[in-house]
């Protein structure tokens, strides 16, 4: 165990992992509104009930409030103009520009694998946009069954009431429908971001860290910016931004960390595979 730290503490220093949440942290923030517009262009089409305002809701219990509130008003903005008379060419951008924080996730993920990027520009950056597609619907689906679930609790509480164990039920059932999906987002991210040919994992144990960290990092930032970060008083009107981009480097550092232990596995699972192999 102490072994391992070393390394992946090597490897962290190694591979700049701190620069590289920087640079996520920046492109998170140029491709989070595009994606925020893309995302509001598809709901009216969905005819899924109260799925914006779940969106919001998940929004204000993740992120710190001032950048939830952001959030909120782009998104009350996006709402109020409409989006059926985006052009094709605006939808197209906003797709590209959306997806330059996954495309920047593949490049980072390259360097914590000691690779260079061999895949056509064009093929690099239709994986991002694909993966950027799949992010979405995972989101809308998971906030989907939340949804559903909170039309069943209903329908339950109205056959036998409102219970303790009830609410307790639905919301575990709600948060677990939730970090399934990061932990599926991560998976899919691992797999087809670097430019390394290796087999999907729904668990692994950078996975789990990586997720637990991102839980961590939405907790732990929201608490001390609500207890004692009064960025507003410093930075004004761009608190909100400063927030929501620290936020963004904390959860880049916990993703290029679940990156790095799965890195630092791999050969040994390698090993093994070739152990059992040799034993058959």
């Amino acid at each position: 165990m102490i072994d391992f730290a070393r390394d992946l503490w090597r490897e962290i220093q190694d591979d700049h992992l701190l620069d590289g949440a920087a640079v996520l942290a920046y492109f998170f923030s140029l491709a989070v509104f595009p994606a925020a517009i893309f995302v509001l262009s598809l709901l009216p089409s969905l005819s899924i009930p109260h799925l914006q305002q779940a969106i919001l809701d998940l929004l204000h219990q993740v992120l710190p409030q001032q950048s939830a509130d952001l959030f909120e008003g782009a998104v009350q903005y996006v709402a109020s103009e409409g989006t059926r008379g985006m052009l094709t060419i605006g939808l197209i951008f906003t797709v590209w520009s959306a997806s330059t924080g996954v495309y920047a996730i593949m490049q980072q993920l390259n360097v914590v694998y000691d690779v260079k990027e061999q895949r056509p520009f064009w093929k690099a950056r239709g994986i991002s946009i694909l993966l950027m597609l799949l992010f979405v619907l995972m989101a809308i689906g998971s906030l989907s069954l939340v949804i559903f679930g909170g039309v069943v609790q209903s329908w339950l509480a109205s056959i036998i009431g409102w219970s303790r164990p009830l609410l307790i039920f639905f919301a575990t059932l709600r948060w677990i429908i939730i970090a399934a999906a990061l932990l599926l987002a991560l998976a899919v991210t691992y797999r087809f971001g670097p430019c390394v040919n290796l087999k999907f994992r729904f668990i692994l144990p950078g996975n789990l860290v990586a997720a637990t960290l991102i839980a961590l990092d939405s907790i732990g930032f929201r608490f001390y910016v609500s207890k004692f970060g009064d960025y507003s008083a410093t930075y004004g009107n761009i608190a909100a931004m400063i927030i929501l981009m620290l936020w963004m480097y904390i959860a880049g550092i916990a993703l290029l960390v679940g990156c790095e232990i799965n890195a630092i596995l791999r050969p040994h699972e390698s090993e093994q595979s070739q152990l059992i192999d040799s034993e058959h």
